[in-house]
Order: C-alpha cells, then structure tokens, then sequence
C-alpha cells in the first residue's frame, strides 16, 4: 500500500470515529504513519477537497491543528455545489471524482452514476482534439446535472 493511501485511510477512520469530523497535528501524524509532513498536505490537498465533499481548515502555531470535516448535503445542495465547482473545462480525472463523490453521498444513483461516467468519458470524446474534449466535458457534466435537479 502506497504511503498516501495509508495517510487517507488513517484519516477516513479518524472521521468515522468522530461522525464526520477530526481533528489532526501534521507532525504527529507524520510520524505516527512514518512519513514527512507534506506527505499529510499532499493527502489533504488531492484527497480532501470540497469536491470530494471534505472542509480542511487549519491553525498554524505551537497548539495549531487540522481540522477535516465531511460535508453532510441534501441532494438539492449536493448538486448545486458540483455544478458551481466545474469551470469551463473538466478534466476526466475530475468528472470521475465529482460523479463518486454523487454516489458516495447518495446523492446520484449508482445507474445514472454509470450513465453519466460513460457519456463523459475520454472513449465517448475519442474523435474530438484534446483541448475540446475538456470544455465539451464540462458543458455535458453541467447539462447533466441540471436535469437531475
């Protein structure tokens, strides 16, 4: 197992231990898991994202902590908050995080999941030049999720 697959792992416990929220020393963590501190930033900055539906605040100094908290959202919220975060490209990696991040929540069907991965996946924009396949990624993402709102 990769070291942050370790760190988020350790960190998913921490928040089901807590309902949805835990407190953490970077340091501490660091080496209790027996890595190097930016390896937790890193964790927290690609894992933990609004996106994904984690809040990361942090308080620097000698008592300072991270806080991560799991966003709980009704559908309505769920959908407008995915919505407003695409801009006007979308990466695959990106749509992929945001339609699980749907599902996880219950705020999508796993089927209408499916659906929408397979219409905005790289295979379906095959013929279209790179740059395009971003922005008409996005476009599609956005239409999508206006018509399960």
């Amino acid at each position: 197992m990769r070291i942050s697959d370790a760190v988020a792992n350790y960190i998913l416990a921490l928040l089901e231990e807590d309902d949805g929220c835990a407190e953490i020393q970077r340091n501490e963590l660091a080496g209790t898991l027996g890595c190097v501190p930016s390896q937790i930033n890193y964790v927290l900055t690609s894992r933990f994202t609004p996106e994904k539906g984690y809040l990361v605040e942090s308080r620097r100094g000698g008592g300072g902590y991270i806080r991560i908290t799991r966003i709980q959202m009704d559908r309505e919220t769920g959908l407008m908050r995915m919505l407003h975060s695409i801009g006007t490209a979308l990466d695959g990696a990106s749509a992929r995080s945001i339609l699980n991040h749907l599902s996880d929540q219950k705020i999508l069907d796993e089927m209408v999941v499916r659906a929408m991965a397979a219409a905005i996946s790289d295979q379906s924009f095959a013929s279209v030049p790179q740059p395009q396949r971003d922005i008409l990624r996005a476009a599609m993402m956005k239409n999508m999720l206006i018509t399960q709102m």
